[in-house]
């Protein structure tokens, strides 16, 4: 029986560690907490799932939360006026399945619960990167879902692929009860304030039941940036931003005025540069170590991809590792089974450029979508399927084309698009 180690135990790294025990490998996860503690902790994330990352969960037995999770049917968008200006577009857009949000407390912990029942040891630990040698020599494979911190630096960064240095958003999350129903339903919503930044809110499962998150993607030292430390009470960071949000979404602060935070712990603040990484390390000069998922590609959340992401870095990284049979874990592996998660994932990585440095095509889009419901449609459903955006959003002269196109009047006899 193959051993495999896997460090950390998010959102990819459990699937991954789950997939692998049920296709009998002697499968490890190191975690620094355990199901108590995770249930306790902060939240982590919004992890918006969408389409194919909830069919993953269904295949495997892991969609735990399909009959008490709120259904979310469409993705809208709302651009914010400047001062003085008439309203900007709004619109919502229909996906074709529908997306869900489960606090990752809840949903992790419950996992991790599955992996020990199902024959899976863990071992409660906080790996440093001098331990990675001596792991490596130990077990077949190693594969690091540790996420954007400590570990992750051993991953060296590729400079070609990261286009940035620093945080592009100061991030402040909050989950919060007794907030309004969204007017279009059940949605991911974005409001878009040109300059400054994003708000989002979408309806989320909890530790106590059905809430929602509301959001605030500041950029830095910007009109939505309200910073505040890590360590802040829940109670506090939904008062600082419906504080932001009551000044530049005020649609959302009417949603979210009564509400109070859904626990103590239902709040995260902070920021992180994106980057994209080696797949591969070789600590202290040893036996390779496998990077996965946010260890090596981290985008910026305005995309809600990092969760999906996450699914299918672990899809693809359990099908590798099956498909490989007896040989070596080696090198050559390793990056193959990147290549193949990369094929996706630089989509989405430029896809969260695109949308973190706004240009003009972007706005024109935006606007084309709040009077063509096709085009609210077809961005809708790109959150389930990023990979056909370079066709017409992602490029400036595609996206006009396709604006031109469906601007010029239908053939005789034919239909527009």
């Amino acid at each position: 029986m193959r051993t495999i180690l896997v460090v950390g135990a998010g959102q990819s790294g459990l699937q991954l560690a789950l997939g692998l025990l049920a296709e009998d490998y002697d499968v490890t996860l190191v975690n620094p907490d355990g199901p108590e503690e995770i249930r306790a902790g902060r939240v982590t994330s919004t992890q918006c799932l969408f389409g194919p990352a909830l069919r993953r969960e269904r295949r495997h037995g892991l969609s735990l939360w399909e009959d008490r999770a709120p259904q979310i049917r469409g993705v809208g968008l709302r651009v914010a006026p400047r001062e003085g200006d008439a309203p900007g577009p709004s619109w919502l857009g229909r996906l074709e399945e529908p997306a869900r949000s489960v606090d990752q407390r809840l949903k992790l912990s419950a996992w991790l619960d599955l992996f020990v029942r199902g024959g899976g040891r863990l071992i409660r630990h906080r790996v440093r990167p001098a331990e990675l040698p001596g792991l490596a020599a130990e077990y077949e494979l190693v594969v690091v879902a540790a996420g954007r911190g400590g570990l992750a630096e051993v991953f060296p960064r590729n400079t070609a692929r990261s286009r940035y240095d620093a945080p592009q958003r100061s991030l402040a999350l909050v989950y919060a009860s007794g907030a309004d129903p969204h007017p279009d339903g059940p949605a991911l919503s974005r409001t878009a304030v040109p300059g400054a930044g994003e708000v989002f809110s979408l309806p989320v499962l909890s530790l106590n039941g059905p809430c929602d998150a509301l959001m605030v993607e500041a950029v830095p030292r910007g009109p939505l940036d309200d910073p505040l430390p890590a360590t802040a009470h829940a109670g506090d960071v939904l008062d600082r931003v419906l504080r932001v949000v009551r000044r530049h979404a005020p649609w959302e602060y009417e949603r979210f005025a009564g509400a109070r935070p859904a626990d103590p712990m239902a709040a995260l603040t902070g920021g992180y540069a994106p980057a994209v990484r080696e797949p591969v390390a070789r600590p202290g000069g040893g036996a390779p170590v496998l990077g996965m998922a946010d260890t090596v590609v981290a985008n910026d959340p305005i995309t809600a991809q990092g969760a999906n992401m996450a699914s299918l870095a672990a899809d693809v990284y359990r099908r590798a590792i099956v498909d490989h049979g007896t040989r070596p874990f080696d090198e050559h592996f390793m990056r193959g089974a990147f290549a193949e998660y990369w094929r996706r994932a630089r989509q989405v990585t430029a896809w969260s450029r695109v949308m973190l440095s706004g240009p003009p095509h972007v706005w024109e889009l935006y606007r084309l979508a709040a009077r063509h419901q096709g085009t609210a449609d077809r961005f809708a459903n790109s959150f389930a399927d990023p990979t056909g955006l370079i066709e017409w959003f992602l490029h400036p002269e595609r996206a006009l084309e396709y604006i031109d196109g469906l601007s010029r009047p239908a053939p005789v006899g034919g239909r527009s698009r």
